[in-house]
């Protein structure tokens, strides 16, 4: 048995009533910051919220009526587990999900949601990948792997098939790689149809397990980490990924955290998509210019997944803005007596400051009780509007104190 074109166009064909044909469209502003002509797979419209649906349902269709009997039990930091459930559950088989104790509530609830019952245990998917295979000895469940099986692997591959079916002149295809189901498939797919095309993947740096194995040219096993693309932190890839990794990926590159954050900041606000940090790490790649050989080319970036916690969306929100500097931070000294707030807050309405935070030192400072400190939290357009902000209010006397 192997993973070919012909499989996963069978694959194809037991997911076409479930699966759904998700979004590629252009993106002219990513393809100018890119210098190419960039085009977004959107997998976190897919059902779920991301592509893990396509393998996991076409593994349920492939059981034996015995294996079903069974019932499923799968490891996930999320989305495998969500594709899990809902393929069971619409096959009427019962499934049984370990997820990490760090899995986003999201994530978790929305399994639940699909009809499994969940397991929390460990912090990363290599620790409830263990307790998992544990319950399967003891309930002898048939084990669903996340990555590292032909038919989740074939299943993943139709995604390469719908991009070239859409875009048969893409040149390049950028995507994440955890424990390397999902690349292989795509690679697979892709490489079959056209040869000429490059595959690249995308990997946490602080979990680049694949990028390891490829350099010594083996299965390496890096130590835990915890990256803000939960999904694709991976500390072993699967062997069975390994070769088709080996045989059809062009490239492997890494991302940093603070990168993986940008470009799921950027996603939200240049293309109105949510993604989680998996899914926005091919396009955090390109805009960060790890991937060479792009300029004038067509290229597919894969958001492979949109299962992130609403907090985690507002806390890189936040993050971004004051990385950016279009949220400025200041202390700004007034007289003590009324009406003094209320007039420097319309005056920096007037410059087109949004403030979100004000705080009052109710200290004195050093000259006296007549005089407080006021911190101000003020959203701007850009960097060049907050040091313009802060200008004209200077020039109107305030004496300002920015934070950093």
């Amino acid at each position: 048995m192997e993973l070919n074109l012909e499989r996963i166009k069978k694959a194809q064909e037991n997911i076409k009533e479930v699966v759904r044909k998700t979004p590629l469209f252009h993106t002219s502003t990513f393809s100018k910051q890119c210098g190419c002509n960039l085009y977004l797979k959107c997998e976190n419209k897919q059902k779920t919220g991301a592509f893990k649906l396509r393998g996991a349902y076409n593994k349920v269709a492939s059981l034996t009526e015995e294996e079903k009997s069974k019932g499923v039990i799968a490891s996930s930091a999320g989305n495998h587990a969500q594709g899990v459930a809902y393929a069971a559950t619409a096959f009427g088989v019962k499934s049984t999900i370990v997820m990490p104790l760090t899995a986003p509530q999201a994530k978790v609830q929305a399994t639940k949601g699909y009809g499994a019952e969940v397991i929390q245990s460990g912090q990363v998917y290599d620790e409830c990948y263990a307790k998992a295979v544990e319950v399967q000895k003891e309930t002898g469940a048939t084990f669903l792997h996340p990555f590292n099986d032909l038919d989740v692997m074939a299943g993943q591959g139709t995604i390469g098939l719908e991009i070239l079916e859409e875009l048969p002149d893409v040149d390049v295809i950028v995507v994440p790689i955890g424990g390397g189901g999902l690349i292989s498939g795509i690679a697979t797919a892709a490489k079959s149809i056209k040869p000429s095309i490059r595959v690249v993947g995308v990997q946490p740096e602080i979990v680049a397990s694949t990028k390891a194995s490829l350099e010594k040219g083996e299965v390496v096993t890096l130590p835990g980490a915890k990256s803000l693309a939960d999904g694709i932190s991976v500390s072993t890839p699967g062997d069975v990924c390994f070769e088709y990794i080996k045989k059809y990926v062009d490239e492997v590159v890494t991302i940093s955290e603070d990168e993986i954050a940008y470009g799921m900041f950027s996603l939200m606000e240049r293309n109105k998509l949510i993604a989680e940090g998996a899914g926005a790490s091919p396009i955090a790649a390109l805009l960060a210019g790890k991937i060479e050989g792009v300029k004038g080319k067509n290229v597919v970036a894969l958001v492979s997944g949109g299962n992130v916690d609403i907090a985690t969306v507002s806390k890189i929100i936040e993050r971004e803005l004051v990385l950016l500097n279009r949220r400025v931070r200041f202390t700004v000294e007034l007289q003590d007596k009324a009406g003094t707030l209320g007039l420097l807050v319309s005056e920096i309405g007037k410059v087109g400051g949004n403030v979100v935070t004000v705080r009052q030192n109710n200290n004195w400072n050093e000259k006296g009780l007549d005089y407080a400190d006021v911190f101000l939290e003020i959203t701007v357009q850009s960097a060049e509007h907050g040091q313009q902000v802060i200008k004209e209010l200077q020039e109107k006397g305030y004496s300002i104190e920015v934070h950093k």
